[in-house]
């Protein structure tokens, strides 16, 4: 199985427990990963991510003579690693190349033989050049915000990798228009579900779930208006975990709605919180649409980590959530629809307990048929193999 290093912007991040989950899989796969990190940021981080913190390496720990002797050896790599560096436009050329032989240089040492990056920005760039200045194959996961919020040299980037993986079908269309002589593969993010797992005997808490960073396209004041319809005496309450720009505006909305008692914003909690406390929500709500500076959410793990819980999911027909809920998980409503979100509600809470069961029992054998970290970390290791 080929060694595969993972070129990554900064790691690890609160927010992106999808690398990690991936990184872990792939080992279990059977591959070697070799994390490479370009930037050392102090940021949250998730607790229970030290063991691939440990076999990471930093850009800055690695000195400038290990670039020695690596350029002469690129061959016909050097070529096309210059090519791109002049095709993209958003980082300076020197730097670029330089950092990517750096990259390139701590890739060989440790044998990898595969270089992968999660986001099409500057992870992306580098693996790209780095890879082409060792001669190996390169790939890159696209997300969300890094093609539709703020793309940077899409088009080079999905000409100069050897694949390209989408997260959803919607995805896949919208890069194969950008690029349409790409290699681009549809491999949804996947999740562990013995760690996102239903636990026996819980105690019901018969609140709602919200999880996501409060930005327009989580449709956050969506869902409080549709809380604010339901009469006070059939209104579960609604727990929202995340941080974001937007929670000052959407505290003041839920004031002003008469929320106090029925909303509570909890702030950014670690994926060990969510895998504990997750069970014992009556139902997540994600209410997903394109935010106005158009940014798309394209599949969030919080959604299939919640249906692994067997949690039932009331969210909307907002790209990969077309492909990730059905009726034997959870109600679909139109991104924006707050009517039709409302009704969505009201149908769920119309539910006898059984058949609330029942439905979280579907959303867990959906995740287990469809979205597992092991389904993911397949796909993916055949991508490398072949590549």
């Amino acid at each position: 199985m080929k060694t595969i290093g993972y070129v990554l912007a900064n790691f690890p991040v609160l927010s992106e427990t999808f690398v990690i989950t991936e990184m872990r899989a792939m080992m279990r796969r059977g591959h070697r990963v070799v994390p490479i990190v370009m930037k050392r940021l102090d940021l949250p981080r998730q607790p229970d991510s030290g063991d691939i913190e440990a076999i990471s390496i930093y850009l800055d720990q690695v000195p400038h003579t290990a670039v020695a002797g690596l350029l002469p050896r690129a061959g016909r790599g050097l070529p096309a690693a210059v090519r791109f560096t002049f095709a993209q436009k958003a980082l300076p050329r020197r730097s670029l190349l330089w950092s990517a032989a750096r990259i390139a240089a701590v890739a060989r040492a440790h044998g990898c033989t595969h270089l992968h990056a999660h986001f099409a920005q500057a992870g992306a760039a580098h693996a790209i050049v780095a890879a082409n200045l060792m001669g190996v194959p390169s790939s890159f996961v696209c997300h969300g915000h890094d093609i539709y919020q703020y793309p940077s040299d899409l088009q080079p980037k999905l000409a100069g990798a050897d694949t390209v993986v989408a997260v959803c079908d919607d995805m896949v269309d919208d890069l194969a228009a950008v690029e349409p002589r790409a290699t681009i593969v549809n491999i949804p993010c996947g999740v562990d579900p013995d760690r996102f797992k239903p636990q026996p005997g819980v105690v019901p808490n018969n609140r709602l779930l919200s999880i996501g960073r409060l930005v327009d396209g989580k449709g956050v004041d969506d869902l409080l208006w549709v809380v604010a319809q339901l009469p006070e005496d059939r209104r579960p309450p609604l727990d929202i975990i995340g941080d974001g720009p937007l929670k000052p505006e959407l505290m003041a909305q839920a004031d002003a709605l008469n929320l106090g008692r029925s909303v509570v914003f909890m702030g950014a909690r670690p994926s060990t919180w969510i895998a504990e406390h997750g069970p014992a929500y009556l139902a997540f709500v994600g209410p997903f649409r394109t935010a106005a500076d158009g940014c798309k959410d394209t599949g969030p793990l919080v959604v299939k980590e919640a249906m692994a819980m067997a949690v039932p999911v009331i969210t909307t027909r907002h790209m990969g959530m077309k492909e990730t809920v059905d009726a034997s998980s959870g109600f679909l409503a139109d991104p924006g629809d707050r009517p039709g979100l409302l009704a969505c509600l009201e149908q769920f809470l119309a539910l006898t307990p059984a058949e609330r069961s029942k439905l979280g029992q579907g959303a867990r054998a959906r995740v287990l048929d469809r979205f597992t970290d092991f389904r993911q970390a397949e796909a993916l290791s055949r991508l490398v193999e072949a590549a």
